[in-house]
């Protein structure tokens, strides 16, 4: 059974968020909403309009018709400098700026 667009989404959004490293807030910020905006969108409860597509894709440094091709596809087009780097922690804005970085 294929999924349904909305969840082609969802799942491609949660493949980016894991692969990147990256936060549902750190995605709302980027996207100037908030983290529970991002959660019910993520959740179904809400769904992710084209214009939020466009949005996302273009914060990852992917094409929309990536992302709504599915998690597969976006996670492969994700560049390799948005990639985490397993082992290594990204550092939260508190520590970098107690330790100077920020």
């Amino acid at each position: 059974m294929s999924m349904s667009l909305d969840e082609r989404v969802r799942s491609a959004i949660a493949a980016l968020l894991h692969a990147a490293g990256e936060s549902q807030a750190g995605l709302a910020a980027a996207l100037g909403v908030s983290q529970a905006q991002v959660s019910r969108r993520q959740s179904g409860a809400a769904v992710w309009s084209l214009a939020d597509c466009e949005a996302v894709a273009a914060h990852y440094g992917i094409t929309a018709h990536d992302l709504l091709a599915g998690p597969t596809r976006a996670a492969e087009a994700l560049p390799a400098e948005r990639r985490r780097v397993p082992g290594r922690n990204v550092p939260s804005a508190r520590s970098a700026a107690v330790d100077g970085g920020v």
